[in-house]
């Protein structure tokens, strides 16, 4: 049998140009997958986004460079990708379509890890739930209502709507209202309430609390009472205020009036 070494020579010559092509491809792909799969971890990392998202998202992208890098090294051994690519996409339609609600709570459970409009510990109002974070997943964010109800809200529904945090800032102003009789000195109630304030050290003496007559109502003299304490002491600085005021105003002998109807009955003839 006569070996015909032009034949082989051509063959390894075309087809040996083609395996060093497409071992060139998948090592400077595999390279540019790793290169990307470290900047994007190191680019999370910095922005402290949570573990497992960094992890998750790293791999996927790692993978789908790397599923294009092999669609191109089969493309040069004169293999038809074109068939390929459709398949994938026409998979990853169907799977996106099957999967729609999952996938955007995905994509704002990325959204929130990365833009972190609030964080474990926050006390929100988001999704339609007030309460405070307890833990922030990719699909969903658990929050425990004030009477300590879990709530497991799905991220789409987060993302999409307004979000309220009330620890956002390290100051919080609190609005109140006290009502005070019409006969009462202004002026001397409002120092009062000036007193209650300063004895409270839980009081922000920067911005400076806010004392005003707001308005004439039916039964008394509103007066708006805005201090600026820190986020955390919010409700403890609400509540104590209450009981502080109503009782240096009982002291000072300041009327604190309630609602009240004046019936006219008048006595006609027989």
């Amino acid at each position: 049998m006569d070996i015909d070494y032009q034949q082989i020579t051509t063959f390894l010559t075309e087809y040996g140009l083609k395996v060093i092509g497409a071992l060139v491809i998948l090592i400077i792909g595999r390279f540019v997958a790793g290169l990307v799969r470290k900047g994007l971890r190191k680019a999370m990392n910095t922005r402290q986004v949570d573990p497992s998202l960094v992890g998750f998202l790293s791999s996927l992208v790692y993978a789908l460079i790397m599923a294009f890098v092999f669609i191109a090294a089969l493309a040069k051994f004169g293999v038809q990708t074109a068939s390929f690519v459709a398949i994938l996409g026409a998979a990853g339609f169907a799977v996106g379509m099957a999967m729609q609600g999952t996938l955007a709570n995905f994509a704002s459970g990325v959204m929130i890890m990365v833009f972190r409009p609030f964080s474990t510990g926050d006390f929100i109002d988001a999704g339609g739930v007030k309460g405070v974070v307890k833990d922030i997943a990719i699909f969903t964010t658990t929050i425990a209502t004030p009477d300590n109800i879990k709530i497991l809200v799905p991220n789409g529904q987060i993302y999409g709507g307004v979000i309220s945090n009330y620890n956002g800032y390290d100051q919080r102003r609190v609005d109140m209202v006290v009502g005070v009789g019409y006969g009462a000195d202004l002026s001397q109630t409002m120092e009062v309430i000036k007193g209650v304030l300063a004895a409270d050290n839980r009081v922000l003496a920067d911005p400076a609390p806010a004392i005003a007559v707001s308005e004439m109502a039916d039964s008394s003299m509103n007066l708006i009472v805005r201090p600026w304490v820190k986020a955390a002491d919010y409700w403890g600085v609400h509540n104590d205020f209450q009981k502080s005021c109503k009782e240096a105003l009982d002291t000072a002998g300041i009327d604190i009036p309630y609602p009240q109807t004046v019936v006219h009955m008048q006595k006609t003839a027989d």
